[in-house]
């Protein structure tokens, strides 16, 4: 995959009436946005879709609107038996360290804002 500008994106799940799963949209470029079954399936969709969009601003000599985020990143210092086990678990499913962490995190954030609506 290659890179692409660092937007910002949400991912929440969908209702069953919406066909389940998850959706990840990019608030910077309403519109885009990807779906998929799992949290990972969805930003892979939703990175595509970011591709495209901006591919074809390119093509049509338009400028992309500038990313409105924060870095996107941050250092966290965590219990080794923690690490060791989230280490474990990234290697079991082929993603780095940093897939997996944000992958879960953007999950939970998923439940939180399912729960609370």
């Amino acid at each position: 995959m290659s890179k692409v500008i660092d937007y910002t994106f949400t991912v929440r799940p969908l209702s069953k009436e919406d066909g389940g799963g998850y959706l990840c949209e990019f608030p910077d470029l309403p519109g885009v946005m990807g779906d998929g079954a799992t949290v990972e399936a969805a930003i892979a969709d939703g990175s595509k879709a970011l591709r495209a969009v901006l591919a074809t601003l390119r093509q049509l000599g338009r400028k992309p609107p500038e990313p409105t985020h924060a870095s996107g990143q941050w250092r966290m210092r965590a219990p080794r038996s923690l690490h060791q086990r989230l280490a474990a678990r990234a290697k079991a499913e082929g993603v780095s360290l940093n897939t997996l962490a944000v992958s879960l995190l953007a999950e939970g954030l998923g439940r939180r804002d399912k729960d609370a609506a």
